[in-house]
């Protein structure tokens, strides 16, 4: 066995039981069974590009794995396509329906494109802090992820007026990421992990965090990726399935939560938009299933989560 399997492993430590066979009862708000959680991301000039790195992204509209050695005007255009109409096309499908929402932004991203921010604030629609860019926090050392969260951080306030309440990085986080999240004190809750339904603590030496899990199953990325939604009834009735089935086990499992994720440069487009459409109109119309802002859920967890574990009767 090599020495590097011999070593201690960085990061957080593997639990496979969590919550195990008997989970805490949930219920949400109102009696709920289903809270779910619907994530705007926006990353749109937050990314990798030509002009700025000497790189560029591939997460436009396709994941091209060779990206040629020079400026990908189809990939910088797409994205610009989420700034430029598909964030306002999303916006007025929440604002039609008064729905809550999370955004899930870069700061650099908001910074370039105030009216945004001005949305965001209009409507009170939380902050899930998604980078200072939209960058690959796993190739980064300790310390420059640090430095980029503290400028984000910095940012955000300055736009905002508040500290990010959450975190989630681009893809999945390094090894150092939750002890950075834990590090800044000022975190509400973390979510980078996605292995449960429900929210739970992570112990540390200062105390205790909250994870409030993450999800990329329901995540229109899937539109780029086989197998994955070949048109939005696809998306569509992958959600409603979620949803349904969550509330027909939550007598015996209680309730849960389910995240949603999209982003402003692929649903924005009118055809994917309308299957968020048909999704957010049956959640409207079903009993039992609520749409909360993630800051929501965190701080619902925070102030209830003890009643969820007393007996029932």
């Amino acid at each position: 066995m090599s020495s590097d399997l011999n070593a201690a492993p960085q990061g957080p430590g593997r639990d496979f039981i969590g919550y195990g066979r008997q989970a805490p009862h949930v219920v949400w708000p109102g009696g709920a069974k289903v809270a779910i959680n619907l994530v705007l991301v926006y990353e749109e000039g937050s990314e990798y590009s030509w002009l700025e790195d000497g790189r560029n992204d591939n997460w436009g509209e396709y994941n091209i794995p060779n990206s040629p050695p020079a400026r990908d005007l189809g990939t910088e255009t797409h994205f610009e396509y989420g700034s430029r109409a598909g964030i306002w096309r999303l916006a007025r499908l929440f604002d039609r329906h008064q729905v809550p929402v999370t955004v899930s932004a870069c700061a650099v991203a908001l910074q370039r494109n105030p009216d945004v921010v001005a949305w965001m604030k209009a409507r009170g629609h939380d902050l899930l802090g998604h980078g200072l860019r939209w960058s690959e926090y796993w190739t980064l050392s300790r310390e420059e992820e640090r430095e980029q969260l503290r400028q984000a951080n910095e940012l955000y306030r300055s736009l905002l007026g508040v500290h990010p309440p959450g975190w989630n990085c681009r893809s999945f986080p390094s090894v150092n990421t939750q002890d950075l999240i834990i590090e800044d004190g000022e975190f509400l809750y973390y979510s980078d992990p996605c292995n449960d339904d429900i929210p739970y603590f992570v112990e540390h030496a200062a105390g205790r965090l909250l994870v409030v899990p993450y999800s990329k199953t329901l995540n229109d990325s899937r539109y780029l990726i086989a197998p994955g939604y070949s048109n939005p009834r696809d998306f569509a009735e992958d959600c409603r399935s979620a949803i349904s089935y969550l509330l027909e086990d939550a007598e015996e499992a209680g309730g849960k939560m389910l995240t949603i994720a999209v982003h402003a440069r692929w649903t924005g487009q009118p055809n994917r938009a309308s299957g968020l459409r048909d999704v957010i109109e049956f959640v409207n119309r079903t009993d039992g299933a609520i749409f909360m802002r993630r800051e929501e859920i965190a701080r619902y967890w925070l102030d209830n989560h003890e009643s969820f574990f007393l007996p029932r009767g």
